[in-house]
């Protein structure tokens, strides 16, 4: 008798590429275990395989960088919160390591809680990373648009090492640094989207914390965005310091009070 089908699933875990696993003698098995096996770990394959393909093409603008400069140090910068009716706009600048490969990356919002919470972990121990923050109060007195960029300067002059290119999603920044703006940047560009995970993690982590500061505004669940449960808390408990008096219904709400 051949190897037993619980063998074969484990030694099935050592098969790394598609080419390898269609060259085991296995697929002449006929016992459905085996079949099954088989194509549980070709989708598998197949899955990361995509995962690496994607993070080739999100590669191209490093890629394109390095070769004109193969000493380049290329940082990339994404915010979080600028929608949300409460709480700061978080900037993150990262600069990924040499022979980075966090398979996975994309745009925050397309990632789930889970995976980026990995993803996270794994940053932090490889890549150099800062963070920027622009407060309520600045939001309001400058605008959402000029509190980002002050948040994203603050977050790369916060970095150990001086970048010499700047990847930024949809946005310019007054700095004398090379820098090259992409549109849905998070989703096109790894350091974009290292920058872009980094962001919401530590925002929402915030949102969390002041969720127990201000119970009664569900923050721990909208961080800080206008959910029904937010705005009945406004109803309810009123406009705290974390609110953007700027932004509607706040505005409205804190006019009639003067």
């Amino acid at each position: 008798m051949g190897q037993s089908i619980k063998a074969i699933k484990e030694a099935l875990k050592d098969v790394k590429t598609l080419a390898e696993l269609e060259t085991l003698e296995w697929h002449q098995d006929e016992r459905k275990g085996v079949q099954r096996a088989l194509l549980s770990r070709k989708r598998q394959l197949e899955k990361e395989a995509a995962l690496v393909e994607q993070y080739q093409e999100m590669s191209l603008y490093e890629n394109d960088i390095l070769a004109h400069d193969n000493k380049a140090i290329i940082c990339g910068i994404d915010e979080v919160g600028r929608g949300p009716l409460a709480g700061p706009v978080v900037a993150c600048a990262v600069v990924l390591n040499e022979g980075h490969a966090y398979y996975g990356l994309n745009d925050s919002k397309k990632v789930s809680a889970a995976k980026r919470a990995q993803l996270k972990s794994a940053l932090e121990a490889e890549a150099t990373y800062a963070y920027g923050i622009a407060t309520p109060e600045e939001i309001d007195d400058l605008n959402i648009y000029q509190a980002t960029q002050v948040a994203m300067i603050r977050a790369i002059e916060a970095l150990s090492i001086k970048p010499t290119h700047l990847l930024i999603d949809a946005m310019e920044l007054p700095l004398d640094i090379e820098q090259t703006s992409i549109i849905k940047g998070d989703a096109k560009s790894v350091s974009i989207a290292a920058a872009s995970i980094m962001a919401k993690e530590y925002r929402d982590a915030y949102m969390r914390e002041l969720a127990k500061q201000y119970p009664g505004y569900d923050f721990e669940h909208n961080v800080g965005y206008g959910t029904k449960a937010h705005l009945a808390g406004i109803d309810k408990l009123g406009v705290i310091p974390e609110h953007r008096k700027s932004f509607e219904p706040i505005k409205s709400l804190t006019t009639k009070l003067f």
